[in-house]
């Protein structure tokens, strides 16, 4: 018999420990994962992952290096479908009613310059969430990508120039089916003043100055204009935009967010 068999499982002690606990398991735990991308292909990258279930007032505690488990055991591409299938294994391995998984990291979008056709990598930051329960499954999906927004006041008033700044634009969808993180990257630029590249020659700087003096927008226009996209998307049940324009000529952001949520079908 191994000397296993012979150890105590504490955590696996049953008794009336007082309260439920809405979450426990492992936080901020750094993994190599592969993410799907929207050409239907894939991209290593390391993720900050939170993995928690939901544990009963008869149970002492969970087994958290069953979280660290089932990270290792990951081979599929994250996306919503693995990431459902991953809290299933996930609550069926702990025993759970209902589990939790966030996974934020970097994903690198590959960009061509306007005018020289140059190629870079512009990377954005991309939060999965994933929520399995007696009530089903829900699927969050965050992207923060980086633009430029040109003041249309500044414009109107100026007789030449227009003060301009980079924008931290962040969706967060609540999603009914899929959705590649690529696409609320490409619906932040469209609506941006302009977007951004890695790596621009001079041809390609005077198109994207020109591109935003061109395209002013207060950070009232950037939420509204997005938010009127997502509604329309069938896929989006619930979404919150927000805009954060770092003001050149002023030491304070601004700063606009717009929530909302689909009405229920009577």
């Amino acid at each position: 018999m191994g000397v296993v068999e012979w150890l105590p499982d504490v955590q696996s002690a049953e008794a009336d420990f007082g309260f439920d606990i809405d979450q426990v398991g492992i936080k901020s735990i750094r993994f190599p994962l592969t993410v799907a991308t929207a050409d239907g292909g894939t991209q290593a990258t390391v993720a900050s992952c939170d993995l928690y279930v939901a544990l009963p007032s008869t149970q002492k505690g969970t087994h958290m290096s069953r979280f660290v488990e089932l990270l290792e055991a990951q081979e599929a591409a994250l996306d919503a479908h693995s990431l459902r299938a991953l809290l299933a294994s996930m609550v069926d391995r702990l025993d759970a009613e209902a589990g939790e998984v966030t996974l934020r990291f970097p994903l690198f979008v590959r960009k061509t310059a306007p005018v020289s056709g140059v190629q870079s990598l512009l990377d954005v930051d991309v939060t999965l969430f994933g929520r399995l329960s007696a009530d089903g499954f829900a699927h969050r999906l965050t992207v923060t990508t980086p633009v430029t927004s040109l003041c249309p006041c500044s414009k109107q008033i100026s007789q030449y120039g227009a003060h301009n700044q980079r924008s931290h634009i962040t969706l967060s969808v609540e999603l009914d089916g899929e959705m590649a993180p690529e696409e609320l990257v490409r619906l932040a630029e469209a609506k941006a003043s302009c977007e951004l590249f890695g790596l621009l020659k001079r041809p390609d700087e005077k198109w994207v100055t020109e591109r935003a003096y061109e395209n002013p927008k207060f950070v009232e226009d950037l939420v509204r204009e997005i938010a009127l996209a997502l509604r329309d998307d069938a896929r989006v049940s619930a979404f919150t935009v927000e805009s954060e324009n770092f003001e050149s000529i002023h030491n304070h952001s601004a700063f606009a967010r717009i929530r909302w949520q689909r009405p229920a079908a009577r």
